[in-house]
């Protein structure tokens, strides 16, 4: 007798849609039957008119703490999300050393958390004791590493740091880490050279893990990013994983086509690159981005140092004005701050904001920033919807919601976020595919399947005998994300079943307080 049995679905199986008429049983946490004769089970679903499909596997996730601080994980469960890869974007749990560990304790300070691990496998045993709603795979993020060996200095590192460096991703790897990520827009990315990069992405190779990469431009000098990402993959022997691509800045946004042309050539010639996108045209990041990368030397207590300094503030306003001109302002819209005095900025634009208080735009960054102490997120709308539907339409493109999990109720809700924290996988299956964007086919194979392929999961992504039962059940005519950036705490509607190992984990559209969430860990090195 299997514990559950889903009939009369349309299943997709990670990659094609199957033969109607088939029935799906599961016995503990793993699919154990799919065929044509209906067996007895202690629990039937009778899902006429619903999808049921591998659960989404969100390749470019940042919960890593959230999930410590939120374990039910609501906003990524509730869209269908059953397995996040976190630790992108050169910042995650591990390692954490010497200046890592002002950092990380900041950000688990937010979330009134203490850090309370000293390796990734102690990482792991934490999350694993809190029972999480999702699976949960960690990259090792290379800002982590260079902060633990170099710090936040603008230098090369020496030799001996250098190994230190590689036996830190070595470490991390044996722990299980899918790979390693790049954050070389952010401090201390930004002043990793290429060379240092292809010596940690070199060790991560080896064990067939992927190198994921926020880019060091996504604007002016997007060309020469793709270019040095190829270079990174080529060079190391790793699989090359291009995070949120996208063209920002109108200027920029014909650039798209010899981008593609770049990619394309390069998996023509073997290199096995792709890339992940968010279905929106807005991205969202902290604030002070838009400064210049030598103002985050030294770390945080150095940048505002540096930014309550009037004559360095001077300097910075004439770069700032010189580059970006009042419209550019209107494009910034403040999401979240972390005092309760500046709450009410929240919604609107730099540009905005500076009208109403009769002051300039860069005035009202750099009180912002530091009032804030920094912690300031705000969305950037700068992207072509045109170039939005050709990234996602390539068959290289995965999704990804590049967002932390969230909950609509506590601490996790005190700020508005971006809506992909909420809506990205449902936006894609739902609006994109109705509006003849994609095929529905397509559309999942890019949150299942090929996520799972590309990152060696062996068991989560498809549905087959013998693999996890992590599932999502839904009315694809009724699949909608409804929050936005006015009211971005918002669950989508469509959805009424979440499986995960076995766990129904939302029932009947609602969470039900039963968590099934594991540890995804990589294979072992090659010799």
């Amino acid at each position: 007798m299997f514990d559950l049995l889903i009939k009369n679905a349309k299943i997709f199986d990670g990659e094609v849609f199957l033969e109607p008429g088939l029935f799906v049983g599961i016995t503990g946490a793993e699919i154990v039957y799919i065929g044509s004769i209906k067996e007895a089970a202690k629990r039937v679903i009778d899902a006429e008119g619903n999808v049921l499909s591998p659960g989404f596997i969100d390749i470019h996730s940042h919960s890593e703490f959230t999930v410590l601080a939120n374990p039910s994980s609501d906003s990524k469960i509730r869209q269908g999300v059953t397995t996040e890869i976190t630790g992108n974007c050169g910042s995650g749990p591990w390692p954490v050393k010497n200046a890592a560990v002002a950092r990380t304790k900041e950000r688990l300070s937010s979330l009134g958390l203490k850090l309370e691990w000293d390796s990734l496998r102690d990482y792991f045993g934490l999350v694993s004791n809190l029972r999480p709603a999702v699976n949960i795979g960690v990259l090792i993020g290379l800002g982590n590493v260079r902060s633990s060996v170099v710090g936040y200095e603008n230098r090369t590192p020496g030799k001996e740091e250098l190994e230190e460096m590689k036996k830190l991703v070595d470490e991390g790897m044996n722990h299980g880490a899918l790979g390693i990520s790049s954050g070389l827009m952010y401090p201390p990315g930004v002043y990793a050279g290429v060379d240092e990069i292809i010596s940690c992405a070199g060790v991560a190779g080896r064990y067939g893990g992927v190198y994921s990469t926020h880019m060091r431009n996504e604007s002016e000098g997007l060309v020469e990013a793709v270019e040095e990402a190829l270079k990174i993959g080529r060079e190391s022997n790793i699989k090359v994983q291009i995070s949120h691509l996208k063209t920002v800045g109108r200027l920029n946004w014909d650039k798209l086509e010899k981008v593609c042309n770049l990619i394309e050539q390069a998996r023509r010639d073997g290199l096995d690159v792709t890339c992940d996108r968010y279905p929106y045209t807005a991205s969202y990041t902290s604030l002070d981005i838009v400064l210049p990368d030598w103002i985050f030397e030294g770390g945080n207590a150095k940048e505002l140092e540096r930014l309550k300094d009037p004559s360095i503030r001077a300097k910075l306003a004439g770069g700032l004005e010189r580059e970006k001109n009042d419209s550019y302002w209107h494009t910034v819209k403040i999401l979240s701050v972390s005092s309760q005095g500046n709450k009410e900025l929240e919604g609107s634009s730099v540009a905005e904001i500076a009208r109403m208080n009769n002051k300039k735009p860069v005035d009202i960054l750099f009180e912002l920033l530091i009032e804030e102490k920094l912690e300031v997120y705000a969305a950037f709308f700068n992207m072509s919807e045109e170039n939005l539907f050709k990234i996602i339409g390539k068959d290289y493109c995965m999704i990804g919601s590049d967002a932390a999990s969230r909950k609509d109720t506590g601490k996790l809700a005190n700020s508005k976020v971006h809506p992909r924290a909420y809506g990205t996988f449902p936006r894609v299956a739902g609006r994109f595919v109705r509006e003849n964007r994609l095929s529905l086919e397509d559309a999942l194979y890019k949150m299942t399947g090929q996520p799972s392929r590309k990152l060696k999961i062996k068991d989560r992504g498809f549905i087959k005998r013998g693999w996890k039962a992590d599932l999502v059940l839904f009315n694809p005519a009724m699949l909608e994300d409804t929050a936005s950036f006015e009211y971005s705490h918002r669950y989508p509607k469509g959805i009424s079943s979440v499986i995960v190992n076995g766990v129904t984990t939302v029932d009947n559209g609602e969470y039900t307080g039963s968590n099934g969430g594991k540890i995804v860990c990589a294979q072992q090195p090659k010799k």
